[in-house]
């Protein structure tokens, strides 16, 4: 875990030094970090920011940090020994916080110095660091306030966290509230007939929870760590908890005995054999085949988008989804309102630290309103009514909160102008909303904000919008994802019809589009994050800057459906490479990368990594903390405008003609002949060859834009015509995967 926090700061550009008990021990813990899955780090460079040391030769080194985390073993003994060590040797004025998920903060500091305990704290990351946002910050009774706001801001502006002030109480917040509900799927598990699967399909995404959803999270966390846990909270709370109800469930302790740890191990609730996922059965503790869960009430919910109405629609039915919620959900929930004064200091941290830690898409006190006060204590079957519940139950009122969690100041920008009533204009794909300060967004809320006209429309709108009445333009979402790229069904419809005129049609307004993105009157900034792929791609690589989020996973992925990108995206990578070149230089080398890029599909795996793979420039943000990506986008589109912004002007773009075009087609012949490629990845490879190269010109020349924007449509068009290229489409609309024919 330590190795997994210095590396996420190094994510952020900053210097870590990472101790153990040996310089050895340190070096292999980066090395195992390094080798996890998913990734800890952004790129592999930035781990070159961490060094490494033992802690009897290396911890004077901490003199000269500002921050030092402690994450070893969960022993009191352990880690007073070793602050004793480290307040020898730390600065005046650091700050040293445990991350420590079971042993009293308070404690740890005990012996220490008044100076000490001032800049002493919890700091609580979540596993994994980089994709988990939640940090609980435990402040103690000795902790200055100024320490607490201090690491506070820094987590949420440099590591992208969402911070919550946790009181100094076992599990803090998220594992206490987050556990107890797990204890409760196991104890229905034990003594009802419901399946591990059944469980898994209810408590996922149709309660708008990750999909691991339930057995598939633990085994992830690792069975061991659940039990030692639970029986870390069992003993420190002994017999005060309102519930009494943290006991290591039987089956916990017979797969733990039979060394079932979960994934770590290979086998936990579920195991991998060859190709195959099978299951767990309790009652024999063997596995067995999967068996799909057949829940109708799950199907009914699928095409409604508010969680908060599936919820209550689940919640409510008499069927065995009903049952299992009110059995297992309701409990949740009154635990939740009977602790939350003694873990934290409002019910909406409590929500946040819920979402932030467990991935839930609304916390315990937003589904006691969706659901309804009344209805939740019915089904609880408990008549202790918890305090803050009975309260609002007295006014008259079946929510605790009359209006959803406001954002905090700086956070979510969009949601804030739209409950502001400031929306200009919108249709299905997309709405015009005034940021203030003279800055226009295009916000797109389609499903997975795929591009289509509706979507164009309003881009287009919004440049003449901007360009009259404002002064900057942002296009952003705060959905997960940017875009998912163009509206592949509109197009296969399209071209299953044989409608070519209107799919030329559809390309050239696109690119028309990406154009008056790039000279629009006015500075343009692309908001991206998440999925930022082909089309969605293509419009942030035409914005005069990107802020994009720390996880943005950009790329041109157009050949997976047996297209090319065809709104500029070829052109704009070419002239970028191209400039990067230089002048006088040999143009093979460029195009050849841009063409692997695009050829290959290539998808960064951080924003990074986007840069790495030419898809952001040196001049392009980074935003750690998504919630503020809109916001530090507005910033920059506003710093462009009061600078005097001018609009760029059309520059010729250097290709490499016949002979770079007969060297990328020979890679591809070769590339076929050693098997790698399919024979339609040959037809997509000659077509990019050709735009990469600038089409049949017999030398090294400078061509526009209009030109290879020319090359782009004629080649998607031919290739939409192809029939592999049509079942590509249609397996990626079915399965969500490329097809390799």
């Amino acid at each position: 875990m330590g190795a997994q926090i210095a590396a996420h700061l190094a994510n952020a550009g900053i210097p870590v030094v990472l101790l153990d008990v040996t310089r050895d021990a340190a070096r292999d813990g980066l090395k195992r970090a390094a080798a996890l899955k998913p990734d800890p780090f952004f790129t592999r460079h930035a781990s070159t920011l961490i060094a490494t040391g033992g802690f009897a030769d290396d911890l004077g080194l901490i003199a000269n940090a500002d921050w030092i985390v402690e994450a070893v073993v969960e022993r009191l003994d352990v880690k007073r020994s070793l602050f004793e060590r480290v307040e020898a040797v730390r600065a005046p004025g650091a700050i040293v916080s445990s991350n420590t998920s079971g042993i009293p903060i308070a404690a740890i500091a005990d012996g220490r110095s008044v100076e000490f305990r001032r800049h002493f704290l919890g700091t609580h990351f979540f596993n994994p660091p980089r994709y988990l946002k939640l940090l609980e910050v435990i402040p103690t009774p000795d902790t200055d306030a100024t320490v607490v706001e201090r690491i506070s801001a820094f987590a949420d502006f440099h590591l992208g966290k969402g911070v919550v002030v946790a009181n100094d109480t076992p599990g803090f917040i998220a594992n206490r509230i987050g556990i107890f509900g797990l204890i409760r799927m196991l104890d229905a598990l034990a003594v009802s007939d419901y399946t591990i699967e059944e469980i898994d399909a209810i408590t996922g995404p149709a309660l708008g929870r990750p999909r691991s959803a339930t057995f598939r999270t633990m085994d992830i966390a690792g069975l061991d760590v659940l039990g030692h846990v639970i029986r870390d909270l069992s003993e420190r709370l002994g017999g005060t908890d309102p519930a009494r109800a943290f006991v290591v469930p039987p089956l916990i302790t017979a797969l733990l005995a039979q060394g079932a740890l979960g994934e770590k191990s290979g086998r936990g609730f579920y195991r991998r054999e060859g190709a195959d996922i099978l299951t767990l059965d309790p009652a024999t503790l063997s596995y067995r085949a999967k068996q799909p869960p057949r829940l109708p009430a799950l199907d009914a919910v699928k095409g409604v988008d508010d969680v908060g109405v599936r919820l209550k629609t689940l919640f409510n039915g008499h069927d065995r989804v009903g049952a299992f919620l009110r059995t297992t959900l309701a409990p949740t929930l009154v635990y939740a309102a009977d602790i939350a004064p003694l873990v934290a200091r409002s019910i909406d941290d409590v929500d946040r630290a819920m979402r932030w830690g467990f991935g839930w898409d609304i916390g315990p006190f937003e589904m006691w309103d969706a659901i309804g006060l009344r209805e939740v204590m019915a089904a609880a079957g408990q008549t202790a009514v918890p305090a803050l519940v009975q309260q609002a139950i007295d006014r008259g009122r079946n929510q605790l909160r009359s209006t959803p969690i406001s954002p905090r100041p700086g956070l979510q920008l969009l949601r804030s102008a739209r409950d502001q009533d400031r929306v200009v204009r919108r249709n299905a794909g997309a709405s015009l909303v005034d940021l203030g300060d003279g800055v226009l967004a295009v916000e797109f809320h389609s499903k997975l904000n795929t591009i289509g006209g509706d979507t164009v429309e309003m881009v287009v709108g919004g440049v003449r919008e901007a360009a009259a009445n404002f002064s900057a333009l942002v296009i952003g979402t705060e959905a997960p994802d940017f875009s998912a790229g163009a509206n592949l069904m509109l197009l296969l419809l399209e071209a299953q019809e044989g409608n070519w005129d209107e799919i030329d049609l559809m390309i050239r307004t696109f690119q028309q589009m990406n154009l008056a993105l790039r000279y629009a009157a006015v500075p343009v900034v692309i908001a991206a994050g998440g999925m930022t792929f082909g089309g969605g791609c293509e419009i942030a690589l035409h914005g005069d800057r990107v802020q994009a989020a720390g996880e943005t996973y950009m790329g041109l992925i157009e050949v997976g459906v047996g297209l090319i990108p065809a709104g500029g995206g070829t052109k704009e990578m070419l002239a970028r490479a191209m400039h990067l070149a230089g002048p006088g230089t040999h143009p093979l080398a460029a195009s050849q990368a841009v063409f692997e890029t695009i050829a290959l599909a290539k998808v960064s795996t951080s924003a990074p990594h986007a840069r790495q793979l030419g898809y952001l420039r040196d001049c392009d943000s980074i935003t750690m903390n998504r919630e503020r990506l809109v916001a530090d986008a507005k910033t920059i589109a506003l710093d462009r405008a009061r600078t005097g912004y001018m609009p760029p002007a059309p520059q010729p773009i250097p290709v490499g003609g016949e002979s770079v075009e007969a060297a990328l087609q020979l890679g591809v012949h070769l590339a076929w002949r050693a098997g790698r490629i399919s024979d339609h990845d040959v037809v997509i490879g000659r077509a990019l060859a050709h735009i990469v190269a600038g089409g049949s010109l017999p030398h090294a020349s400078a061509v526009s834009e209009a030109h290879l924007l020319d090359l782009e449509r004629e080649a998607f068009l031919k290739l939409c015509g192809e029939r592999r290229t049509l079942e590509r489409m249609q397996h990626t609309l079915k399965t969500g995967k490329p097809l390799r024919n």
